[in-house]
């Protein structure tokens, strides 16, 4: 069995964050891991707190994964400060990590802000440069890209800054009212769109987090980007689709709803 590693926040109430991806993983077929950079106090509302991981022990625990079982693929998602990007980047290093998924989390759906304004240019400078892509909504393409994005033209002008400026594959997805759920992925100077249905319903708590997830684990199962992406839409789709109401919120994805290849 391929393996796969999540590197991100705990999110208590398991829609998103660490919870998401291993469930994902999991139903995509590869053996799921984690390394945790925070815990969050959160429910489909909103957070209410945030404890980071001090970076030595996030340092113990990506020694821990990777002198045991070398992950095939790795996901990236919440990062709160500086010292906590540092450890992550110096550890994938040392360890000449692969296939590396980056869903550059700067805010919550709900918009709580769980990126400090001071580890933005660590992000930027040392993890965006380690990974195969990055996954940014509308609002974090806006800030990478530092400009309005209000139509699907504005999409593939700000993946292409953002591809051109930090030297990376894009996936810019199409989201928060700018079009039905299409994604735009931009990569050495062109552009794929990723195109499927929006789903109307609440339950999206943790949809960012499924998707990037669903895109490493592809990538740990031997697909190529596009193979990877495409598969990882349509897992979401399906998703969604199967989305359960639990909370007084927004209810969280249904993650188990079938296998994949």
């Amino acid at each position: 069995m391929k393996t796969c590693l999540t590197i991100a926040g705990s999110d208590s109430s398991g829609g998103a964050g660490i919870q998401a991806d291993l469930k994902t993983m999991t139903v995509n077929g590869v053996y799921a891991m984690s390394v945790i950079t925070a815990l969050t106090a959160q429910n489909t509302m909103g957070v209410t707190g945030i404890l980071d991981v001090s970076p030595e022990f996030i340092i113990e625990q990506m020694d821990a994964v990777f002198t045991d079982i070398y992950p095939d693929a790795i996901k990236i998602g919440m990062v709160s400060s500086s010292e906590i990007v540092e450890a992550i980047a110096s550890s994938l290093e040392k360890y000449q990590a692969k296939n590396i998924v980056l869903d550059p989390v700067m805010v919550a759906t709900s918009g709580a802000k769980l990126l400090k304004e001071e580890a933005m240019t660590s992000l930027i400078n040392r993890l965006i440069p380690l990974a195969d892509v990055i996954t940014p909504n509308i609002p974090e393409g806006e800030i990478l890209a530092d400009m309005k994005i209000a139509s699907e033209d504005d999409m593939k002008k700000a993946a292409e800054i953002i591809g051109e400026k930090y030297f990376c594959a894009v996936l810019l997805k199409g989201g928060h009212s700018i079009n039905d759920a299409n994604d735009l992925l931009y990569r050495n100077g062109e552009y794929k769109w990723f195109r499927s249905e929006r789903i109307e319903n609440n339950n999206t708590h943790g949809t960012g987090c499924t998707l990037s997830s669903a895109i490493a684990s592809g990538l740990a199962k031997g697909y190529d980007l596009d193979q990877a992406i495409a598969k990882a839409k349509d897992y979401l789709t399906g998703a969604l689709k199967a989305g359960l109401d639990l909370g007084k919120g927004s209810g969280p994805l249904m993650h188990n709803y079938k296998l994949v290849d």
